[in-house]
């Protein structure tokens, strides 16, 4: 009777936010944030053939922001509130032309800290009940962290964001802005390309949409990006797709190209604790759909392995994976997480320990990753309970424990 009430539930989110789309109120969501200064934007996920929620939104109108006890006006579509305390939390309210169409508490992040937790997920913006049944037990568990004293800082997306469609606003409202709407009040994603997030797979025009409507912490159009939290860990946004502008050729992640000189440039640099990685295309993987990009990668696994970096997330694979720490995987952390929303239920048992997996589950999730010193734990959340299998199917203890490496 359980299982079905909650079945009930889900689908009635579901629908609940299908109605929603059609009748297309105001979104405001966190768009950046880091330990003095947090990015509010806010629009209509309505436009087609016109930008109208993003960075650079322009049909949005008269905004006042209410912060604490500071108020600020802006006839953008987002504003940037800095010289804020670090690790303290911050009520705001946002109207537009007299109307309040959001608030929320936002949290900074601490100048200094020894641990942090997050949320991964990947592949996810199909819109389905399964996207949605997944998105309300991230913010279910979101919240109950929060309450527990660990609060969940941010979430890394390893892509593939919005499929079908993706190049106008309007395809982004059932995908994105609805089924996370509470959660995008508080945190903010940080998200790399996927395949279906730009001309590899789609259309050309889903690479300026989701350079515009996510803000990445480099600046607000970058493909690539790296920040830091708390001078405890360092994260690489990373682009491994073939999405190209118009009349561009090569593709970024090529060793000779601009973003990887830009990789080994900065991990060259001293580095807090922890070194993170995130991108699309999994450098380890027993698929089911795809082989590794390992060969085509190699260069940054190469910079991985010189510079110290502990673990790599990707998605693509609609699965959950983890890599075996041995020689060849440079004894680093290699986690695929592709389930937020699409699945792949097929068996990768067969090529698992040929390539290097220990641990494979074919069932919709999102990650919870817990940093504690020079530890980290990976648990993998559903609706129901993970059932994570090795090579031989048999059961594999979970959290995953990832050690930290020294560079």
């Amino acid at each position: 009777m359980k299982q079905n009430h909650t079945i009930c539930k889900i689908i009635t989110l579901f629908f609940f936010g299908c109605t929603l789309a059609l009748s297309q109120p105001h979104r405001v969501y966190v768009a950046a944030l880091d330990e003095s200064s947090f990015t509010l934007a806010w629009g209509k996920a309505d436009g087609k053939l016109r930008n109208t929620i993003g960075y650079g939104a322009t049909e949005v109108g008269n905004a006042t922001l209410k912060v604490g006890t500071s108020t600020y006006n802006t006839a953008l579509g987002w504003f940037r509130i800095a010289g804020l305390n670090p690790d303290t939390s911050y009520p705001y309210e946002v109207s537009l032309e007299g109307i309040r169409i959001g608030s929320g508490i936002i949290r900074t992040w601490p100048a200094q800290s020894r641990s942090l937790a997050f949320f991964v997920i990947g592949d996810w913006g199909n819109g389905s009940i399964a996207q949605y049944a997944i998105a309300a037990r991230m913010e279910k568990e979101r919240q109950k962290l929060d309450q527990a004293g660990v609060p969940v800082r941010f979430i890394l997306s390893t892509g593939d964001n919005i499929y079908s469609g993706g190049d106008e606003d309007r395809d982004w409202e059932r995908k994105f802005f609805v089924p996370y709407a509470e959660t995008l009040r508080a945190i903010p994603f940080y998200a790399v390309l996927g395949n279906h997030d730009g001309n590899e797979s789609e259309k050309p025009g889903d690479l300026p949409t989701y350079l515009d409507n996510f803000f990445a912490p480099s600046g607000p159009m970058a493909r690539w990006y790296n920040f830091r939290y708390g001078g405890f860990a360092e994260f690489f946004a990373l682009d491994s797709t073939t999405n190209q502008y118009p009349g561009t050729e090569a593709s970024a992640f090529l060793a000779t190209e601009e973003q990887s000189k830009w990789l080994d440039q900065n991990l060259s640099k001293p580095g807090p604790l922890w070194r993170i990685a995130f991108m699309h295309h999994p450098m380890f993987t027993a698929g089911p759909n795809h082989a590794p990009s390992l060969p085509k990668l190699s260069h940054w696994l190469q910079s991985f392995r010189s510079h110290g970096v502990s673990a790599v997330f990707a998605g693509h694979e609609h699965n959950f994976q983890f890599s075996e720490r041995n020689s060849s995987t440079g004894n680093m952390q290699f986690i695929v997480s592709g389930a937020g929303g699409e699945l792949r239920s097929s068996s990768v048992l067969s090529k698992m320990a040929a390539r290097n997996i220990a641990a494979w589950s074919p069932q919709p999730h999102f990650l919870i990753v817990q940093i504690e010193g020079d530890s980290m734990t990976v648990q993998p959340i559903g609706v129901k309970a993970i059932q994570v299998r090795d090579s031989k199917a048999k059961p594999v203890k979970l959290p995953l424990i990832v050690p930290r490496q020294n560079p």
